[in-house]
């Protein structure tokens, strides 16, 4: 590279899908008020896997050109002919749910390791926090993101702590469109479970199970929003 080139940044994967949809969209001449293909064929016909196409597509909802209308399909809304801006400037949300798999499955070992018994109480106030709030999103949302910082802390690990605020600080307008259109009852439901199953583990003092609990309760979320 020559000294005064400046190196341009990869595009992130959602915005490279969007292009292809409105390249798609535009190609077909297709108005306002049209649906557009099934997701499956959708996906098959511009080379991605579901999850980049969706996180496309909340980004263009998000932006004004089309409307994700659950248990129907994609619709064109033509308020916008061109890609919008980014709607937020961090990681994609299936990123940041790759990178809690790894991490928090660690941090969840580490704190069947080294949890105290007072560690152990505030780990249970949130998981009954969850419970109790279950049908109030914004209140169940802020007892699991409690959740999961107790057991941060209960790991022993300062540092630990701060990635896991951050991961969740990432967890912004597509993050939560993805969860409004995709999330279902019964991932609702196993969640619980599995928050439950990641508490006995850590009271267990059960490393390998703590683990393999946080792993799995990811994985699904991330096979769910994903679509498979």
């Amino acid at each position: 590279m020559e000294p005064n080139d400046t190196a341009k940044p990869e595009a992130r994967m959602y915005r490279v899908v969007a292009e292809r949809i409105l390249h798609l969209i535009r190609e077909q001449g297709l108005g306002t008020g049209a649906r557009l293909p099934a997701e499956r064929e959708l996906a098959a016909r511009i080379g991605v896997s579901r999850a980049s196409l969706r996180e496309a597509l909340v980004a263009l909802e998000i932006g004004g050109v089309i409307e994700v209308r659950g248990g129907s399909g994609v619709y064109i809304t033509g308020r916008r002919a061109v890609a919008p801006a980014d709607p937020e400037t961090g990681p994609g949300p299936f990123e940041v749910l790759a990178a809690r798999r790894m991490i928090e499955a660690e941090v969840a070992a580490k704190a069947a390791r080294n949890a105290s018994d007072a560690d152990l109480d505030a780990i249970l106030a949130a998981m009954i926090e969850m419970e109790r709030t279950y049908d109030n999103p914004a209140s169940h949302e802020a007892a699991d993101r409690s959740f999961h910082l107790a057991l941060a802390h209960a790991a022993g690990n300062s540092a630990l702590v701060a990635v896991v605020e951050y991961l969740w600080s990432q967890r912004g307008a597509m993050a939560h469109r993805l969860k409004q259109h995709y999330r279902t009852e019964e991932l609702g439901e196993a969640t619980l479970a599995d928050h439950r199953a990641i508490f006995s583990a850590v009271a267990a003092h059960d490393e390998a199970g703590a683990r393999q609990a946080m792993r799995g309760h990811l994985a699904r979320v991330h096979r769910t929003l994903a679509g498979g």
